[in-house]
């Protein structure tokens, strides 16, 4: 396992920007105000070639009463005891405060290496602070900028130094034992952090009266009956016209980034004000994200009509989640514990109806018995013949049905064909996708393989006079430079007649000009089309 590395110092010296900058990415949320961090935060990091799992901690502040900076303290001092190797951390712009003294007391009881860092030196305004910092009685301090990534090679060196190179080699992990990640979500106050320490067993989350408390999306690695599990606790989310702080915007921005990477995801509701439109609208989110979900109400003990009470919400949840119609309901009291047991089961029901994967046969069976059951409707006319069906994926599952006129299928029969698959292959509450798409394009069709233009080649007696004038064209606009313009000069010739016979469909005293026999006029052309020569008989001889 990779060395654990505790970043601990007193509120505001940069422990996230470091604990950022080794990780390789913005986990912890970071802000210029003192006291973003609440809980400990443990991640896999690098820092060259040494391994590293790295636990972010809250600001270090003297206080021992019942108050939110207390139950923080206790958080930093769990981290410690984790650790394998202490990182302290102080502002060398600021110098060596009365604080700073006092955690540097309580360190040196703790029997194990310590690391002095000075963050913020990338100024001359700090040497000074470099300097006060040797009076702390942990060696020569590590000068570095977490924001910019200075001085990172001394702290290679003073890690190696401190604890040894062979500590830092990690094991390697094996990919089939992947946790499934389940993330916790809901409003602010319902009980998430609250419900994860029941579920694990220890005080892992800050927890309290204070609404948003929780501020990072914290992942806790657990196992459940012989399975991975990572839960991932999650900041409150409130109506997004309320938001208004940057640091909210940025927890609820995290809260997202969780809800994308999860496979299963636990909406908690207070009892009392459950599927409110915010919960509405977080489940509409998990449904659009292709998660699956597992409805939890909360503080259960207090409900004085427990079994109404759950046949309305299940009433509820259907009439108005009807996308998720049969999604898993778990009733539970995390402060009491009552109802926890069912939880687990639920989830892991939810986790593989999200991935199961059907036959073709048996989709292509019931796509006969559903269509015949209710077939297609006609649109202008013309009906929807559904041919194939098949699954391209899980995770979740998703159908591609192969139908005529697939552009036309509406999507009352979508919703139909999809409400009819949860209920013959048993997948209930789990997002599904349909798309349908045509069996096959028609070759008569415009731009087809057999469409008219592209039968006719060169220039055939059958080709229409379009294709022969654009031929002409083409040929035309081949020509040099000279022979064009003598092309276009010469003009259009006037059609001259080499014969004297005529349509049948000239009329009497319809004149005609003619080559040969002209006698200085035009000839009288009778109904019949023959060429009048004023006698009716000519005179015998």
């Amino acid at each position: 396992m990779a060395l654990k590395l505790a970043i601990v110092g007193r509120p505001n010296v940069g422990k996230s920007t470091l604990f950022n900058r080794l990780v390789g990415k913005r986990l912890a949320l970071v802000d210029d105000r003192p006291g973003v961090t609440r809980d400990r935060r443990y991640a896999k990091g690098s820092l060259g070639d040494l391994e590293l799992t790295l636990i972010d901690t809250a600001g270090f502040e003297d206080i021992t009463d019942d108050s939110l900076e207390s139950r923080m303290r206790e958080q930093t001092e769990a981290a410690i005891s984790d650790g394998d190797l202490i990182l302290f951390m102080v502002d060398a712009r600021e110098g060596v405060t009365p604080l700073d003294r006092i955690f540097a007391e309580r360190l040196r009881r703790q029997p194990k290496p310590i690391v002095l860092v000075a963050n913020k030196s990338e100024s001359r305004e700090s040497g000074g602070g470099v300097g006060e910092a040797h009076g702390l009685g942990f060696g020569e301090p590590v000068a570095l900028s977490a924001e910019h990534g200075e001085g990172m090679a001394d702290l290679y060196a003073a890690l190696v130094a401190a604890a040894g190179q062979e500590s830092f080699i990690a094991d390697e992990e094996d990919d089939a034992d992947k946790p499934i990640r389940i993330a916790i979500i809901g409003r602010p106050n319902a009980g998430k952090s609250t419900l994860i320490n029941r579920l694990i067993g220890e005080d892992r989350m800050l927890t309290g009266p204070e609404a948003g408390i929780t501020r990072d999306s914290i992942s806790v690695d657990w196992e459940y009956e012989g399975r991975n599990i990572r839960l991932v606790d999650t900041a409150g989310m409130r109506r997004k016209a309320r938001v208004q702080e940057k640091l909210e915007k940025l927890s609820v921005a995290d809260t997202i980034r969780a809800i994308t990477f999860a496979e299963v995801v636990v909406l908690v509701m207070d009892k009392d004000n459950a599927f409110d439109i915010q919960d509405l609208q977080l489940a509409d989110l998990v449904e659009r994200e292709g998660r699956a979900i597992v409805y939890v109400a909360s503080k259960w003990d207090l409900e004085e009509e427990p079994q109404a009470r759950l046949a309305e919400l299940t009433r509820l949840a259907d009439s108005k989640l009807s996308q998720l119609r049969g999604t898993p309901f778990v009733a539970l009291s995390a402060h009491s514990g009552w109802g926890v047991d069912r939880l687990m089961p639920a989830i892991i029901k939810a986790h593989e109806t999200w991935s199961v994967k059907v036959k073709t046969r048996d989709l292509n069976d019931w796509l006969a018995v559903a269509t015949q059951r209710h077939p297609p409707p006609a649109v202008d006319g013309k009906r929807i013949k559904p041919k194939y069906m098949a699954q391209t994926k899980a995770r979740p599952p998703t159908f591609v049905l192969f139908a005529s006129r697939a552009s036309s299928m509406p999507e009352t029969y979508k919703r139909y064909l999809i409400n009819a698959l949860r209920e013959s292959f048993d997948l209930p509450g789990t997002p599904m996708r349909l798309t349908v798409k045509s069996g096959g394009t028609n070759p008569y069709a415009e731009g087809g393989a057999k469409s008219g233009p592209e039968r006719y080649k060169g220039a055939a007696k059958t080709a229409p006079r379009r294709i022969k004038k654009a031929e002409k064209a083409e040929a035309l606009s081949n020509l040099p430079g000279k022979a064009l313009e003598q092309k276009k000069a010469g003009g259009p010739k006037p059609k001259i007649v080499s014969g004297l016979k005529a349509r049948s469909s000239k009329k009497a005293g319809q004149s005609v000009a003619v080559q040969k026999g002209a006698r200085g006029g035009a000839r009288q052309v009778s109904r019949s089309g023959r060429i009048r020569t004023g006698q009716k008989h000519a005179p015998k001889k």
